[in-house]
């Protein structure tokens, strides 16, 4: 016998909030810990000793966290109504769980190669002790190629995903753990697909400053979710391709 209305919407309310809640909690102790500058490094020459980069991988990826976890929530509550509504066996929060895991899992992989590219960057001298490039025609290079990345068909087709997840999940459902753990990894190759260069931009201007992280989770956000989403995305790109040519242009 089923579960009668009343039961039944107590059952999807429970689910939501402990969704909403853990979500919520996740974002707040991401941003508490760059706020309060956990595991940053002190301003001093690096010392790249293993323990120095899983330190460094750490930063970024709660970083990751804090900037992109916001913008990805509107998806991850629809995955949970979706994983509600179906007839599979289990607690839709903790394939809710999953599917925002295995989304964290996919920036883990961007972090890491953040810091490897950190470290090389270091060891040419052209970053800061704030992690800001100390080059001018690098800091152009970043702006000009990720102005012109928002130009290209990838980006686009990564973004529409981001900006209307349902038309995946109606497309490549799957049921259970092992489906949730696909889809989120899925998922966050897309918006990693979507978001990486801009977070490249971390480099330009440090990423030690806060406001620019703020600034860049806010673009984020809106570009995500945004009813003219698409359209800040390409003027995004023209002004950065300014930018980035006006700063060569000084400096030559």
């Amino acid at each position: 016998m089923s579960a009668n209305p009343p039961a039944l919407n107590r059952v999807l309310g429970r689910d939501r909030r402990i969704v909403i809640g853990g979500l919520l909690a996740v974002i707040a102790l991401s941003w508490s810990y760059l706020l309060t500058g956990a595991g940053m490094p002190m301003l001093a020459p690096a010392v790249w000793t293993p323990a120095y980069f899983a330190l460094m991988v750490v930063m970024w990826w709660v970083m990751m966290a804090a900037m992109m976890l916001p913008s990805a929530t509107p998806t991850i509550l629809l995955f949970a109504a979706l994983s509600q509504k179906s007839a599979e066996r289990g607690d839709p929060a903790v394939s809710t769980g999953i599917f925002a895991t295995a989304y964290i899992i996919v920036w883990g992989g961007f972090s890491l190669l953040a810091t490897f590219a950190q470290m090389q960057l270091d060891g040419l001298a052209l970053l800061s002790p704030m992690m800001n490039t100390a080059s001018v025609p690098l800091g152009a290079a970043l702006l000009i190629a990720a102005g012109a990345y928002q130009m290209t068909p990838l980006k686009h087709a990564c973004l529409r995903h981001c900006r209307a997840p349902i038309d995946f999940f109606a497309r490549r459902w799957r049921r259970g753990a092992n489906g949730a753990l696909l889809m989120g990894l899925e998922h966050g190759a897309f918006c990693l697909g979507c978001c990486w260069v801009i977070m490249a931009l971390l480099f330009y201007a440090g990423v030690m400053n806060l406001l620019w992280v703020a600034g860049l989770a806010l673009y984020v956000l809106l570009e995500k979710l945004a009813p003219a989403g698409q359209l800040i995305s390409r003027y995004a790109g023209v002004v950065l391709i300014l930018w980035g040519a006006a700063l060569l242009v000084n400096w030559y």
